[in-house]
């Protein structure tokens, strides 16, 4: 069987990647093993490569991936390291040093987020190429500052690496390629600038010891036996435990524990995400065994001591794909115009005790992670979707939240109790919004069910509008949603669609998170808290700029900046007026960076009211995005710092514990409160110990901080493994239709071009900054000032250039693109290195 050819665009760039020099057409031939029929198509497509400007060709016939400065030479932009001339470096103390976490870009920069905020950086500390060392993206690392630059209070620092404190990958998953002198994998993660080395016998798994009769037979007997290269190994996707890592200049070597398949295969890409980004994603015999012994059906005993629900018609409300209801609801009108609203939530804290298995690997997951084509879940499937999920007709534990409002949706009086209930139907959302919507053949299907779901929605639209009274924000943007064939074959990318069903569920779980939240602190009980602090100053002003391109504002009152002139800094000289063609012509300029004048006095208030005047807009989208751009993430926290979106002084998260790891948390602490109704809780710096086994428990204030920052990391690298897999799954679906026209929209304007954001299928690609060149028969830059992106026009009166005269006293027409505009672009070309489609402009609207 010949073998076969290793020859693709992918494999060119990611040979160039992790090569640390540039390479001749042979040594590219050689690295990727071609044969000699394959040098014609090589040369062709390097060709083609350089045309696009996805490598460079050197004198001597030699490639390389673009240099950061050839980028920022494209885009109009200086060199990081010329742009910010900083002071000489100098002999700097201990306190220059700093420990965080390395962000490698894939062009060998990086940066160091520190551990502690550093009031006096503005931003991180750039590590230029030569200043990483051996560290690889993620690690734990000290960096040294060597230089300073800015104004005091908001200065920039640059620095090196001095010593690497913890590794991020024990792991890499990679394309495993033999080689002459020894077997690599090269990472699929192009931020690893490393490839992996396979010392000879380590390419090995189990599975293929036996295959070639080697099993049982140790190391040494393997390599002194002739091993045979096995095409299910060459130019598969391989998953290799690192046995060393990089040092010296020496490169990592591993051994090989996986074979996922063949890149293209179905699923393949999912596996890779899921080892890239280390999720665990299997369980131990012992975990399977415990949740297999938990899972019985409820009993008497199990029942003693509960409040009984199972007379009342509760129901669940999900999606129709999902397999798991961990939350069922009820609502009932009082005869005093009153409501009363009851959430019950799956008691996962019963099966699930304190310092057991089970815990441990929930702790160590932190939250479930979801895919288009699988899940990754927090809990085994005996629970997850077994006792912990309420099934209709079937008896099921609960922590139940139960809530009294009045006629205008005020909350009266709140209580918590554990329960069990039956739910009566599990019910989806775009049935019960048929039948609210009065659908004939669904209101008959759920007749006993009906007058019920007209009640929830009364009872959701009086709590949005008591939220709204607080300032909540809703911005409402859609999410991508892949659409599958019989055989899992992409089909559609669309944009998700929420009907009152979603919304009346959303407002029943936002009262009941903030009803627990509210009786925890009551009584003086540590819990853990999710929270988001109000924007900073910075992203307001950043907001402020872009929004005034479309007329609009904050409206925030004394909100000003303040010029800072940059010692030793400068810029290029602005055009000219009436002759923009000379920008960057002439004179430098001195720096000057902006600067909050003072304190940031913003309320929720201020977004809600511009939501509310850019409604049904054609602008709605962008400055939605935008807004939400500004606003910090939400995390979770030991202390009760509100929660600015939603407008909450007290905010919680108790609705989800199957598949988030501090819903199950809180449910614990609040059990213990149930269960200790007088007792008052110990001093919250003091050490308290969970008993194991324990339903309910008591965690000190170190222990809930520590959860804090487990279950805030785990929830960014849940969301980043998801967003990354949707791109990857975008950019598949696009290479299908390369060529097409679509019409689309600017969301976002950056250096090195537009993001557009398509309307006939929900995908968003890079309008590149030479395609827009191409488009204008001109050089393009990036304006800084109003963040949009110009052609300046060259004034020799060539035909077809944003230049050309327009008849005597008339000014040349400058072609500007910025946010909001709508173009119509043609999807070019897949970026292999992002994975994200590239347009051509083909014209603008």
């Amino acid at each position: 069987m010949p073998r076969p050819s290793h020859l693709s665009p992918d494999n060119i760039l990611r040979f160039l990647q992790v090569r640390s020099e540039p390479a001749s057409a042979s040594e590219i031939a050689q690295g990727l093993r071609l044969k000699k029929t394959d040098n014609r198509p090589l040369f062709k497509m390097l060709s083609k490569l350089r045309k696009r400007g996805a490598i460079e060709e050197l004198p001597g016939g030699r490639y390389r991936l673009p240099s950061r400065k050839s980028e920022q030479k494209a885009s109009g932009q200086k060199p990081r390291q010329e742009a910010m001339r900083r002071p000489q470096p100098s002999a700097l103390a201990d306190r220059d040093e700093v420990k965080g976490r390395l962000v490698l870009h894939h062009d060998g920069y990086g940066f160091v987020v520190p551990d502690s905020p550093m009031p006096q950086l503005d931003g991180d500390v750039f590590i230029p190429r030569d200043g990483i060392q051996d560290a690889m993206h993620g690690d734990h690392v000290l960096a040294k500052i060597q230089r300073l630059g800015g104004v005091t209070g908001a200065q920039r620092a640059e620095g090196r690496i001095v010593r690497i404190l913890g590794r991020a990958h024990p792991t890499v998953v990679g394309l495993f390629r033999y080689g002459t002198q020894h077997n690599v994998v090269l990472p699929y993660d192009v931020r690893i600038q490393h490839e992996v080395e396979i010392p000879r016998g380590n390419e090995l798994t189990p599975g293929l010891w036996k295959k070639l009769g080697f099993s049982g037979a140790d190391e040494t007997s393997i390599r002194s036996r002739r091993i045979p290269r096995l095409d299910e190994l060459d130019g598969a996707v391989v998953n290799v435990e690192l046995l060393r890592y990089p040092h010296g200049g020496a490169s990592a070597t591993g051994r090989v524990i996986e074979i996922l398949g063949r890149p293209g295969d179905l699923g393949v890409d999912t596996e890779i995400i899921i080892r890239k980004h280390h999720l665990p994603h299997s369980f131990s015999a012992e975990v399977l065994d415990e949740a297999e012994r938990g899972a019985k059906p409820v009993d008497e005993i199990q029942r003693a001591g509960r409040e009984d629900f199972r007379h009342l018609p509760i129901v669940t409300i999900d999606g129709e794909t999902a397999r798991d209801f961990d939350d069922a609801v009820y609502v009932e009108r009082r005869a005093d115009s009153g409501w009363h609203l009851q959430v019950h939530i799956a008691d996962v804290a019963h099966y699930v005790r304190t310092e057991s298995a089970l815990d441990r690997e929930a702790r160590l997951r932190g939250t479930s992670v979801y895919f288009p084509d699988r899940a990754v879940p927090m809990l085994p499937e005996a629970l997850s979707n077994g006792m912990c999920s309420l099934k209709p007709r079937e008896d099921r534990l609960v922590m139940s939240a139960l809530m009294e409002f009045d006629a205008a949706g005020h909350m009266k009086s709140s209580r918590m109790t554990s329960g069990v209930i039956r739910s009566a139907e599990r019910m989806t959302y775009t049935n019960v919004n048929r039948v609210i919507e009065g659908d004939a053949e669904m209101t008959e299907r759920y007749a006993a069910l009906a007058p019920r779901f007209r009640e929830m929605k009364e009872l959701a639209l009086l709590l949005n509008a008591r939220r709204n009274e607080h300032g909540s924000i809703d911005f409402d943007l859609p999410e991508p949603v892949i659409e599958f064939d019989e055989e899992q074959r992409m089909t559609n990318i669309t944009r998700s669609v929420r009907n009152i069903a979603h919304r009346l569920i959303e407002e029943f779980m936002l009262a009941a998170n903030r009803a627990v939240a509210g009786y925890l602190l009551r009584r003086g009980i540590e819990s853990l808290h999710r929270v988001h602090e109000k924007p900073d100053a910075r992203k307001v002003l950043e907001f402020e700029e872009l929004a005034r391109a479309f007329g609009y504002s904050l409206g925030v009152e004394d909100l000003h900046q303040r010029e800072v002139a940059v010692r030793h800094g400068r810029v290029p000289a602005p055009a000219k007026a009436g002759r923009p063609d000379s920008y960057g012509h002439g004179r430098e300029r001195g720096m000057k960076v902006a600067l909050p004048g003072g304190e940031l006095r913003i309320t929720p208030q201020h977004y809600q009211r511009l939501i509310r005047k850019v409604v049904g807009k054609p602008e709605e989208r962008i400055i939605s995005y935008l807004m939400l751009r500004s606003l910090k993430q939400a995390r979770y926290a030991a202390e009760p710092l509100g929660h600015f979106a939603l407008g909450f002084d007290e905010y919680t998260h108790f609705t989800s514990p199957i598949r988030r790891y501090p819903d199950l948390i809180v449910h614990r602490i609040l059990k213990w409160a149930l269960d200790h109704p007088k007792d008052a809780p110990a001093s919250s710096k003091a050490h308290v110990a969970a008993a194991p086994g324990s339903e309910s428990t008591l965690y000190s204030h170190k222990n809930l901080e520590e959860i804090a920052s487990e279950t805030s990391e785990a929830e960014r690298r849940a969301t980043g493994a998801e967003r990354e897999l949707m791109d990857w799954k975008t950019a598949q679906f696009m290479e299908e239709h390369l060529g097409e026209e679509y019409d689309g929209l600017i969301i976002s304007v950056q250096k090195f071009g537009c993001f557009v954001e398509l309307f006939e299928v929900f995908v968003e690609g890079l309008l590149p900054i030479n395609a827009l060149e191409e488009a204008a028969n001109a050089r393009c830059v990036y304006r800084e000032k109003d963040h949009v992106i110009v052609a300046m026009p060259s004034g020799d009166g060539r035909r077809g250039t944003p230049g050309a005269a327009r008849g005597r006293g008339a000014k040349p027409k400058q072609l500007v693109w910025q946010h909001g505009d709508r173009v119509r672009v043609r999807a070019e070309r897949i970026d292999p290195m992002r994975r994200r489609v590239e347009f051509a402009l083909v014209e603008k609207n």
